[in-house]
């Protein structure tokens, strides 16, 4: 059976790919390297956060590969405990979360792969053109382009308050852009905020979760958790109240939703 299996990944090394990138082979890793971790981080209660949450998003499409409302939600949130907040972000996509945080800050900056990137990726052009079709219209959002591997965030010369990554969600994007961010783009009181550290609220991404892990420094893992009801994990400094995280979850709250279409 073992030989039958290798002679299959001989013949599509693809396959190989796959078999690493499945979800149970990172979680033996995850807690292989990380014996004292339960799955999961802490978990801080969105109302916690914000006990008088009440937020209005004014732009979301509900299309594919976009934040939850309670996302966008939570870098409103997170960017209104600073006066004057700073805002950067790995990870453009269609702009809808930079555009609804961007009201809340006095800068915002976003980082995505070029157009010519993407298409080297051999990625539609029509995929390429969507990124930013919400936000570029927007002159307070400054568009940089770029691949976050290679690019120069010390040149950048300024410290933000509120830094959301949303980029490669590769266990080598996440390490490297965290590992940046702590870096060149932090001080004291920064926030820093994952997307998709979970495929939804309740299924984690121990790739993801890895990844974040080995690119914290160790002193600051302390510092690391998980927002419920989203599917963002966060660094935050101040002390806040947290919980173990458990899957199935038992809802301790629900929300109004008003929507309202708006034709563009």
């Amino acid at each position: 059976t073992v030989l039958k299996a290798l002679y299959e990944i001989v013949k599509n090394p693809a396959l190989l790919n796959k078999i690493i990138s499945d979800d149970s082979i990172w979680k033996k890793r995850l807690n292989k390297k990380y014996t004292d971790l339960k799955y999961g981080f802490p978990v801080i209660n969105l109302t916690t956060l914000a006990p008088n949450f009440n937020e209005t998003i004014d732009l979301y499409s509900f299309l594919g590969g976009g934040s939850l409302p309670t996302d966008i939600a939570l870098l409103q949130i997170l960017s209104k405990k600073f006066k004057d907040c700073s805002y950067f972000e790995i990870g453009t996509w269609r702009g809808e979360s930079v555009i609804n945080v961007a009201n809340h800050t006095s800068i915002a900056q976003t980082l995505n792969l070029s157009k010519r990137e993407i298409l080297g990726l051999k990625l539609s052009e029509k995929y390429a053109d969507l990124h930013g079709i919400f936000s570029k219209s927007n002159k307070n959002i400054l568009h940089l382009e770029g691949n976050s591997f290679d690019f120069d965030f010390a040149k950048l010369n300024q410290k933000f308050d509120l830094i959301f990554i949303d980029g490669d969600h590769s266990y080598a994007g996440v390490k490297n852009d965290t590992k940046k961010i702590f870096e060149h783009l932090i001080h004291g009181k920064s926030i820093i905020v994952w997307h998709d550290y979970a495929y939804n609220p309740e299924i984690l991404r121990p790739e993801v979760i890895l990844a974040i892990l080995d690119g914290t420094p160790k002193e600051l893992r302390k510092n690391l958790f998980h927002v419920s009801n989203t599917m963002c994990a966060i660094f935050y400094q101040e002390p806040i109240e947290t919980y173990q995280f458990e899957t199935p979850i038992n809802p301790d709250k629900t929300f109004n939703v008003n929507i309202v279409a708006i034709k563009i």
